[in-house]
């Protein structure tokens, strides 16, 4: 099973990205996974900033159960994958069973930040997008989809996610083997014709050989 992940700031368009490259893939075998859905029920307490959960930290997510699930998929079984609710900010009771497949693509803001879970990737990808561009994504995403204020959109942004992203999303950088700026179209075609080699064969759709290597 290869295995993809794709890390980079909130608001860097990691879901459209990947939605562009299960669109070009089109396949059953490929799954997707979303490292959101792997935090934690109750964030540790000692994270908090200003009384509220630090959500931007790497301690915030359920690293045991990724990796768990991650090696699990790539030993060709089944795994329940845990569903969020931003809303609430909790896990709720139900799962979604991914696998077993060929391919699966993980995307979240720290895919690439723990050496274990890192080391199972066949290919690391990361999204470089300017700041303001990810801000202004963040605050339409969070507006619309999640019910939040502007104000703590804006307090949150200061509080953690802009601290938390120079201090430990950054560096994660330097793991990727291909690092895709904010025109992702190239970038998903690419990644989308290796994906397609691997279910389909190196013949399929007249495909050309492509290597990260």
């Amino acid at each position: 099973m290869y295995l993809i992940g794709i890390a980079g700031g909130s608001g860097s368009g990691k879901t459209t990205f990947t939605q562009k490259i299960m669109q070009r893939v089109s396949h059953p075998e490929v799954a997707l996974l979303h490292q959101d859905s792997y935090y934690l029920s109750v964030p540790p307490p000692d994270l908090k900033v200003h009384g509220e959960p630090n959500f931007d930290h790497p301690d915030a997510f359920d690293w045991a159960l990724l990796h768990e699930h991650l090696e699990r998929l790539k030993a060709g079984e089944t795994v329940a994958t845990p569903v969020y609710d931003y809303k609430s900010n909790r896990r709720t009771d139900e799962t979604v069973l991914v696998g077993p497949c060929r391919a699966v693509l993980l995307e979240g803001i720290f895919t690439l930040w723990d050496p274990a879970v890192r080391n199972l990737f066949d290919l690391k990808v990361f999204l470089n997008v300017d700041a303001d561009i990810r801000f202004i994504r963040r605050l339409h995403r969070d507006v619309r989809e999640r019910g939040r204020t502007l104000d703590s959109i804006i307090r949150q942004y200061y509080d953690t996610v802009r601290p938390m992203h120079h201090e430990f999303l950054e560096p994660t950088r330097a793991f990727a083997d291909l690092v895709v700026g904010e025109e992702t179209d190239i970038g998903a075609d690419v990644i989308a014709a290796r994906v397609r080699q691997l279910v389909d064969g190196p013949n399929a759709m007249g495909a050309a050989e492509v290597s990260f290597v």
